[in-house]
């Protein structure tokens, strides 16, 4: 099956770039310098790594992912970003304590050249950031959008790159609710001009580059691009958007334990969930405020995987707890405790306990780099908007207004599989498998 639009190829350099470049921006850039020099691999990156299968079982069609659709190659990608602190990306990296020098020194000289530009930054949205010593000078938030619009200018210029994306990964900010300035595009620039206290600063940088024309993906919990202004201003300039907030350590966990709970229609007690973790991240979500977000993000997915209105007996009297503890000697490295009360066959009561040691920064790179390239590849296939189809990455997924995000690993997997294999004209695929056995 041929596609009836193909999408355009891409030719030429892509620039990355990140509000924010802390411990996850620089594990990103830091990991696909390495891989460009073949002393480590892209894990956990689903367009380097992954396959997709094309036609029936027994075609034996399994093409890679970028094999299969016109990605950037990691040798294309040029990077940039702007950060509250003047550290260079090495120094940065050094800092954050994820990578070990066996792959930094290697790309010393590269990381040295990734120099951030100044931050907009507001102490009111991330209180627990001491230190701060590289933001713009004061002004209106539409001046900071402007701003910010020369960087984008003058590193598009400075780099020589044919195209831009950008992804956040930048601190979270206090929890808000929508209100009015957000409502609609006009009210909102109004509202730029004119300081409005309730627009944040991760939604200057957002307003400034979709204006710019550049694609935009939301890696934190901060109420960003999903505000109808937002959603407004990304139609009209033809732009793609995605969020919200990185899948990463537990929450990864959850989407995979849960469906795989409900399959069986096994019932769910309670669900305590407690993290440490001591990383600039942790220590900014040591703020009440800035944990609000969180929490809300995190605790959206159970109930919405477990449909509990369709399963009252099973799922109605589930108690869902979210925790998390600052613990500076943990650094980079996570720890998330999970102690899941489920039942089963006439009630009787079982167990799950799940202790998931990981390193935040090091399960989020590969998701800033796929996020990168298949917002780059939606721009060129002509998409705007909504980016529903990469779910796969984010805890709260960006939907619609009224529709509930879908938030099972595995479902989000195979919507993604098939938007790709929709772009290139292939066959859908449904698992049915009723061709195996059916009489031609």
């Amino acid at each position: 099956m041929t596609s009836p639009n193909p999408v355009p190829p891409a030719t030429g350099k892509l620039g990355v770039l990140t509000p924010g470049m802390g411990a996850v921006a620089t594990t990103f850039y830091a990991g696909v310098l390495a891989a460009r020099k073949g002393y480590a691999q892209p894990f956990g990156s689903l367009t380097q790594m992954g396959h997709i299968r094309l036609g029936k079982r027994t075609d034996d069609r399994n093409p890679r992912i970028n094999e299969f659709v016109p990605l950037a190659g990691l040798e294309d990608l040029e990077f940039g970003g702007w950060d509250a602190f003047s550290d260079d990306a090495y120094t940065a990296a050094m800092k954050a304590g994820v990578l070990d020098a066996r792959h930094l020194e290697g790309i010393g000289e590269e990381l040295r050249a990734i120099v951030p530009m100044k931050a907009v930054f507001s102490p009111k949205w991330v209180k627990n950031l001491p230190g701060v010593d590289h933001v713009k000078d004061e002004g209106t938030h539409m001046d900071h959008a402007e701003a910010l619009m020369e960087d984008i200018d003058r590193f598009r210029s400075e780099k020589q790159v044919d195209r831009l994306v950008a992804v956040w990964c930048g601190s979270t900010e206090a929890y808000e609710d929508p209100a009015p300035v957000h409502m609609d595009l006009d009210t909102f620039e109004a509202g730029l001009k004119d300081n409005d206290p309730r627009i944040t600063p991760s939604q200057v940088y957002a307003y400034a580059l979709l204006k710019m024309g550049v694609p935009f993906a939301n890696g934190a919990p901060n109420l960003t691009v999903d505000i109808p202004a937002m959603e407004q201003l990304a139609i009209q300039q033809g732009v793609p958007i995605a969020g919200k907030d990185f899948k990463t350590g537990q929450t990864l966990m959850k989407t995979i334990v849960a469906p795989g709970l409900r399959a069986r229609m096994l019932g769910i007690n309670g669900w305590f969930s407690t993290n440490i973790l001591g990383n600039r991240d942790g220590e900014v979500l040591d703020d009440p405020e800035s944990f609000r977000s969180k929490e809300v993000s995190k605790l959206g997915v159970l109930e919405t995987i477990l449909q509990p209105d369709l399963h009252p007996d099973l799922y109605g009297d589930l108690h869902h707890v979210v925790r998390i503890n600052y613990y500076p000697p943990k650094g980079d490295d996570k720890e998330g405790w999970d102690h899941i009360d489920i039942f089963g066959w006439l009630g009787y009561k079982m167990q799950i306990k799940i202790d998931f040691l990981c390193k935040d920064s090091i399960l989020a790179a590969p998701i800033v780099l796929d996020l990168a390239l298949f917002m780059d590849l939606a721009a060129r296939a002509g998409k705007s908007g909504i980016q529903e189809w990469l779910s796969f990455y984010f805890k709260s997924p960006h939907t619609a207004a009224g529709l509930n995000p879908e938030h099972d690993l595995f479902v989000q997997a195979s919507k993604l599989h098939n938007n790709l294999r929709h772009m290139m004209g292939e066959e859908l695929i449904t698992h049915l498998g009723t061709e195996y056995y059916e009489e031609p």
